[in-house]
């Protein structure tokens, strides 16, 4: 959501108020996206020294929550807002909970793969999982990228990609248990790695918590446990009934 796409007040106070919050948001996502990163280069390219940075600063991430849910929790009590700003502040609120819980996930897989240090079993388990996990993380960028120009259409579309997800973690994790079938040596290492898998899959749930938020924002309508193909006929029989 651009700046000037924010509604405006006669309180330049409160129009400032709302951009900060959102600001924040778009800083922590991409604070987020970057540890996402890391641990990805580590699964690339073996580079524990991402994965320690990861292990060791999701402090940060935890602290820009409790700022945000702070302002959040600020503007409610002394602005009162309604209508379209109350489902901003409602729908940053959840966004935030959604970024942390991906943050503490990447920070389990930062940990999970330390524990394969002076290991083979980075290349032979993980390598599989790197598609996967750039999906995820584009996932993350495009749902964060709906937030910011408050792109309902968007969201939808990255919302939809969580299935695929699902799909891929069938099909590594089938790898991953042939592997422990085959070896018993490889229990550890490979538990490991399906704890690192289940964490992706989650972190793209959050990424479409995410979508979800936008969509609530923008259209005012709660799609969680609703099917999206339901709620986007809906809205689509809406608009052609303003039209």
């Amino acid at each position: 959501m651009a700046a000037s796409n924010l509604p405006h007040h006669i309180s330049q106070q409160f129009d400032k108020e709302l951009e900060d919050i959102r600001s924040k948001v778009l800083a922590m996502g991409g604070l987020v996206e970057d540890h996402l990163h890391r641990v990805l280069e580590c699964f690339a390219k073996g580079n524990f020294e991402a994965a320690e940075y990861v292990a060791v600063n999701d402090y940060k991430v935890n602290a820009l929550e409790v700022e945000i849910d702070s302002d959040c929790t600020e503007i409610l009590l002394c602005r009162q807002p309604a209508a379209g700003d109350l489902r901003l502040v409602l729908a940053v609120s959840k966004t935030i909970t959604d970024l942390e819980r991906i943050g503490d996930e990447a920070e389990k897989i930062a940990r999970l793969v330390l524990n394969l240090r002076n290991t083979t079993a980075l290349t032979t388990y993980y390598v599989g999982m790197l598609a996967m996990g750039h999906h995820v993380r584009r996932m993350l960028r495009a749902s964060l990228d709906a937030f910011a120009r408050m792109d309902s259409e968007a969201a939808f579309r990255v919302a939809h990609e969580d299935r695929e997800i699902d799909a891929e973690t069938d099909v590594i994790m089938r790898h991953l248990i042939t592997y422990m079938m085959e070896d018993a040596r490889s229990i550890t290492p490979v538990l490991d790695a399906v704890l690192s898998l289940r964490a992706l899959e989650r972190i793209g749930d959050h990424a479409r918590n995410i979508c979800e938020n936008v969509i609530y924002l923008v259209e005012g309508k709660d799609v969680r446990h609703v099917a999206l193909e339901q709620v986007e006929q809906e809205l689509e029989l809406r608009r052609r009934g303003d039209d």
